[in-house]
Order: C-alpha cells, then structure tokens, then sequence
C-alpha cells in the first residue's frame, strides 16, 4: 500500500550505512497465514533486515490469525515487537480489547488536538498496561492547517520551543506521557525537517497542552 517505500528505506540505509541505527518498522496488510508470511517475507527482504524491531498488523486485519506468526518469529528473533493499528475512532474499542490481553508491544491510532477522543480511554490504557503509542493522522488529514492558515502560533509557544503550526500540533501529541512517538506524512524535504524539530526541545507540560487545545477551539 505504500509503494517502493520499504525499498527505498532499506536502499538508502544500505547506501549511507546506517541500517543499525534506524528502528526498522512495517506492516502486514493481507488475509491468511501463507500470504501473511510471504508479505512479511518480503518487506525483510525490500528493508534488507534480518530482524524487524516492529510488525504490525494494519487495521487489525485477520489479526488472529497473523498472532501466532509473529509470536513465532519474536521467540525466534526475526521480530523484537509486534503491534496493531487503525486510523480511525471507530475501532477504538477493539483496539482497547486486544490491549488488553497484553499480546502486543505496540498500538498505533489516530490522534490530534482537535480529535482527542483517544485521550478519555485508549492513551491511559496505553499507560496501564505499558503498551508503547504510535500515532497517525496527527493533522487531522491536514485540516488543521486550513484553520490557521494567515495565522501565525501564539506567542507564547516559544515557552515550549514551538516555532511553526506543524510543531504546535505534533507538540501537543508528544506532551502527553503515554506517546512514543507520532508519525506525520509528508512528501516535501521541507516540511519533514520542520516536523522534527518538534521533537527537540521543550514540550508542553499538562497545563500547556490544556490551553493549546482551548486556543484551537475558540479559533
């Protein structure tokens, strides 16, 4: 579903020679154990690993029957963790189900200052049973920047090391304690470079993230 992605990941670090300090994560996206296995096969071989540090089963298709593979392969060594994934609200209380069988290391679901839905039940389950957080759809597919456009942040995000939107709004997603880490899409070198800064620096303590979001709302 993404492409050559997984390819150009595993060239690249093949090329500037840092494969051992890139945390290497994909998905397995199909039905069935064989075609699961073949797919997961593959991705090994397009990101040129010889063991995956995440695999994840993407929209929790067929995930029961997925399980047991990637319980296999992390006994073995092919896999360190092993996660689920949605992209939408809907299957929040599926994802809270599976987390609590603790069979998985990760969980990843969609997240952002105007759709806080995740933070009433699934970021606190996260929390309770040590479940490590990815987060997608941090925008909001993008329409948090069509309700700031001609806008600039507000003074005061400087007290956090906030110097553009994109780093207001990943910002709040990574000031709450059950986040690991959030993954916004982007095609443009510029705006990649701008989403990392987000990670450096302060970020914004409860109180902070509080007043960001009331500022979002009275926008």
């Amino acid at each position: 579903m993404y492409g050559s992605s997984e390819s150009v990941v595993g060239d690249l670090a093949a090329a500037l020679g840092i494969a051992g300090r890139l945390f290497m994560a994909t998905k397995v996206w199909t039905s069935g154990r064989e075609a699961g296995i073949r797919q997961m096969e593959e991705s090994f071989l397009r990101m040129r690993v010889t063991r995956m540090d995440l695999m994840q089963i993407h929209n929790l298709l067929d995930w029961k029957t997925h399980l047991p593979t990637l319980k296999q392969w992390k006994q073995a060594g092919r896999i360190r963790y092993t996660g689920i994934t949605h992209y939408h609200s809907g299957a929040y209380s599926e994802l809270e189900r599976l987390m609590k069988m603790r069979e998985f290391d990760f969980v990843q679901f969609n997240y952002s200052i105007v759709e806080r839905e995740a933070e009433q039940r699934i970021l606190p389950l996260a929390q309770e049973t040590g479940t490590a957080v990815i987060i997608n759809r941090p925008f909001a597919q993008a329409s948090l920047f069509a309700r700031v456009r001609g806008k600039q942040p507000p003074e005061w995000a400087a007290e956090f090391d906030c110097s553009s939107w994109g780093q207001f709004f990943l910002k709040y997603i990574l000031g709450h304690p059950a986040v690991t880490c959030v993954i916004p899409a982007t095609a443009k070198p510029d705006h990649l470079l701008d989403n990392m800064l987000a990670g450096t620096g302060k970020l914004p303590d409860e109180k902070t993230r509080q007043r960001m979001a009331l500022y979002m709302q009275n926008l």
